[in-house]
């Protein structure tokens, strides 16, 4: 895989989950207090520091075909899910994804919450809200440049791509001070679903001992592949759908007549 296309795809998949990551801090420091909200933050990225700083020398010991067998089949699974759900919410099946709505439900929660203050923290929900919501997307951003940045032999560029992507929703969320409603996310995560599905395949096939015909360059056969079979199962679903009932109309009233 070349340097940009591992750039693009840790930038788009780190994107989607800035973005959530964003709405859940947004909510808690707009409605509560940011100090906390802040301090919920700094925690979790001191945890995620701790988590890297012991996975990342761990994976180097792997040897590299267990580590591609294994990561492969991890990815494929995470691939795999983000499509399923991209399929069923553009088919209808499943209902979207809105940052707008989520952001709205955190702020009702976090106006509700009792205010109490614990272990230097004046406002314990907000801390423990920005902590769970940036912690939990977060692992989810470690995992995608760890293994992809150990499978190319390029962690640099994979942190790059992740930094990147965090820096731009948070400069653009800061600015609009709401959530990233108009990102088109399921659209993203339906691209981002077909790329780690594509590298999952790839990378574990490679681990299980495939010689790959023109080694990276076959991923440009295996993510259209992909694609193709996903945008497949769109179509198969939404021609399967069944049509939405019409609405009956009220038959006119005859002029005189109750």
């Amino acid at each position: 895989m070349n340097e940009f296309a591992l750039a693009l795809t840790v930038f788009v998949a780190c994107a989607v989950e800035a973005v959530e990551a964003l709405t859940i801090v947004l909510a808690a420091g707009l409605t509560r207090e940011w100090r906390s909200t802040f301090q919920g933050m700094a925690a979790a990225l001191v945890v995620l520091a701790i988590v890297v700083a012991a996975l990342g020398p761990a994976l180097t010991l792997v040897p590299l075909g267990a580590l591609r067998l294994v990561v492969g089949a991890l990815l494929a699974i995470f691939g795999l899910q983000w499509l399923r759900k991209a399929i069923l919410r553009a088919t209808g099946y499943k209902a979207l994804h809105d940052e707008a709505s989520a952001y709205l439900r955190e702020v009702a929660a976090a106006s509700s919450a009792a205010r109490q203050s614990r272990r230097g923290v004046r406002d314990w929900y907000a801390f423990t809200l920005s902590f769970k919501g940036v912690l939990l997307e977060g692992l989810e951003v470690v995992f995608i440049v760890l293994t992809f940045g150990t499978n190319q032999g390029n962690i640099g560029l994979a942190v790059i791509g992740a930094a990147a992507a965090v820096l731009v929703i948070a400069g653009v969320g800061v600015a609009a001070r709401a959530p990233l409603a108009r990102v088109p996310e399921n659209a993203m995560k339906f691209a981002v679903g077909i790329m780690l599905t594509s590298f999952g395949i790839f990378w574990g096939a490679e681990g299980a001992g495939v010689n790959w015909p023109g080694h990276d360059a076959a991923l440009l056969g295996v993510i259209p592949a992909v694609a193709l079979v996903s945008l497949g199962y769109t179509a198969l679903l939404r021609r399967g759908r069944p049509a939405p009932a019409a609405v009956p109309q009220p038959s006119a009233v005859p002029s005189g007549k109750e």
